[in-house]
Order: C-alpha cells, then structure tokens, then sequence
C-alpha cells in the first residue's frame, strides 16, 4: 500500500462520569483521530490516545500532535509498503512519541486489513469470537459512593472491576468494596503512586489479604527492582503497566521478576504491531496479559478489541462498552458489551463504520497533508 494522503481530527468528548486517578481527574477527554487513505482510495482509522496532561506519560496530546504532524506523517506519505509492520520502520530514527505512532501504526492495520478484505482481529492473530471486558472505576469522594460505581457495573454484566488506588485511598475502600462484593474478580491500580519507602510497602502489603486479581504498577515507572522486592514479598501478581513501553523493558521486568502480569497497552507501546510482539514474548514468559485502555473513543476500542481477540489475552480487558463513558461516540454502532462480552467485530478493516460528520462537529483542530 501506498500511503497518499493524511488527516488529522483533534477531538472532544465529555465523560459521563468524571474519573480520578491517583495524579488527577478529568472530565473530558481529547484525542487525536488518524485517518490514512492509500492511492486506490481505501481508509483507514487510528487513534493517538495521549493524555492530555503529562501525568500518566510523558506524551500530551500536544506534543502527539507536534510529532505527528512534523515528523511521522512526511514519513509515510507517498511511502510504498507491503505490510503495516513496515510502517514503524519509515519514522524508527523519532525516539520516544510512542501514542503518537500507535495511532498512525493502527490506522495502517487498518487500512491494509479493509485493503487485503480481512478483519483486523484476524490479521493480528486473533482466535476468539467474543473477549471479556473489565471496567475502571476512579477514585470517588467517598466509599458509599465507589461502592455504589462497583454495584452498578456488577449490575451491567461486569465480571471484574479495577479500582485506582492512592496513598490514603487504598486499603479501606478496599476492604470495604470486597467485604460487600465477596466473589468479584477484583483488582487494584495505584499508576505508580507509591513510594520505596517502609510505610508504603507496609500499605501495599497489607492488600494481599484482600484475594486481589492482581495489584497494578504500584511503583514508578522505572522502579523495577522496589516492584521485585515487592512481587518476591506477597502473594497477589503484582501487574506492569508503565514500566513497559518497549519490548526491552518487557525483557528487563521478566528477568527481574519484577512482576507475574502485563497490561498491554498499543498506545503506550507505540502501536498495533508492537503489542503483539509483547503479547508473543509475555506468553513465552508465562505472563498472563491484559489489554489496558486510555479511554478511548470507538476508533481505538474497536482497536483493542481486536488486538484483545489474541490467545494470551487470558485476563478481562478494559474493552467495556462505549456508553460506559461517553453518550454519544464516532463510530457506528457504539461498542456494545453483553453481561461484560464483547463481540470481536469480523468484516474487513475495523468492522464498524466511522461517523465522519460526527468528528468534524466535535473536531476543533484538523490538519490534512498529500502526498507530493
């Protein structure tokens, strides 16, 4: 395929219900939407999922839009390749910037999958038909109001529930959420809040009495060897988000033992084609994965759905419904989960249909480039 021209859609959306992790709460997100058309005509969608803050990573939407429009997009344009995978190798000499080529990298699976008329779940080597979905919930004002966010995604078919956790936020809405929910498959996110320090420790500690599913990237992101201490210690998996970005920090966590499960993220792992590659080395390993979400909008969940239909995907995923958090979103139909199921979409491409008026309404910056 040969890449002829690109667009860019800044986009807006409000959430339903403001989320609070341990850095911060928002109550909108924005994203970049990518859309690649090749010299026949043929589209396809990828989603630049960046936090708009600095606070998860170091890419912000900003910066995202900064590489992609300088630096990625004159990369590709006008560019022959044979295979999606080939794409990461016209941009590979721009460090770092990983959202920012995961978007790019999907929207070339996806245009080449709609091209070849193959689903995306099937070219990345998907084997399942449905994936099950797992939901996040934030940090809320009080625990009768966190128990009452739990009780109603256990109402909606959700069979297992993350909770993002924070010094002083952990152990009490804790024990109180599985004193009330007994059987739920319930686990814990901290996003690297806690520190190497003895009261920490002993904090983090004290959660293993809770049969947690897993306690989630519960030191900073380079902290491997206090994340090894601490996995060595307890016996609840201790599960690596942001300590992995590339498949040597996967090499790195594994030698060290720095922890049993990985949440794979594409965005933060620079792409489709990257996590897949972790998925085949995290299953070689033994490591059960995850995939992770940054709240995508439809694009990028369909995205993870797929990328979800994989076999070492063993865990529930954060593919929950798109009326989870938006009401309205910008693809058709909205992604739709059944008692926590999602149906892994099978037609060419993404599988779902793009409202482009929608994004163009809801888009307040858009940057189009051709080919020369």
């Amino acid at each position: 395929m040969k890449i002829d021209s690109a667009t860019l859609h800044r986009v807006r959306l409000p959430l339903k219900h403001s989320f609070q992790t341990s850095s911060h709460r928002k109550s909108h997100l924005e994203h970049i939407l990518v859309r690649l058309v090749d010299e026949t005509g043929a589209v396809g969608w990828g989603e630049i999922a960046s936090p708009s803050d600095p606070y998860y990573a170091s890419d912000t939407v900003g910066t995202s839009w900064l590489i992609a429009t300088e630096y990625l997009l004159p990369a590709i344009l006008g560019r022959e390749v044979e295979h999606p995978r080939e794409l990461g190798e016209l941009y590979g000499k721009v460090r770092g910037h990983r959202f920012a080529a995961a978007g790019i990298d999907a929207a070339g699976w996806a245009l080449w999958t709609a091209q070849q008329g193959v689903s995306l779940a099937a070219a990345l080597g998907g084997e399942r038909e449905t994936v099950v979905a797992g939901v996040s919930l934030g940090i809320e004002p009080t625990i009768d109001d966190l128990l009452e966010q739990v009780q109603r995604q256990v109402d909606a078919g959700y069979p297992r529930v993350k909770l993002k956790i924070a010094p002083g936020w952990d152990v009490e809405p804790v024990k109180q959420v599985r004193s009330a929910f007994p059987r739920l498959n319930l686990h814990v996110d901290a996003n690297g809040a806690y520190l190497d320090v003895p009261e920490h420790r002993a904090v983090l500690r004290e959660l293993d009495h809770f049969e947690l599913a897993m306690i989630e990237q519960p030191f900073a992101p380079r902290a491997l060897l206090p994340s090894a201490e601490l996995q060595a210690s307890i016996e609840t998996p201790v599960c690596l988000d942001e300590s992995v970005d590339t498949l040597d920090d996967l090499r790195t966590a594994i030698a060290l033992r720095a922890g049993r499960v990985l949440n794979i993220k594409a965005s933060r792992m620079g792409g489709l084609t990257t996590a897949v590659a972790a998925h085949d080395l995290a299953r070689d390993a033994g490591w059960p994965v995850w995939c992770g979400g940054m709240h995508e909008f439809g694009i990028g969940r369909i995205a993870n759905v797929a990328l979800s239909s994989l076999p070492g995907f063993s865990l529930p995923s954060d593919v929950s419904a798109s009326e989870k958090y938006y009401a309205s979103d910008v693809v058709n139909p909205p992604l739709a989960a059944h008692n926590g199921v999602v149906a892994v979409p099978t037609t060419p491409g993404l599988g779902v249909e793009v409202d482009e008026d929608f994004i163009a309404e809801h888009s307040h910056q858009t940057h189009r480039k051709q080919s020369s």
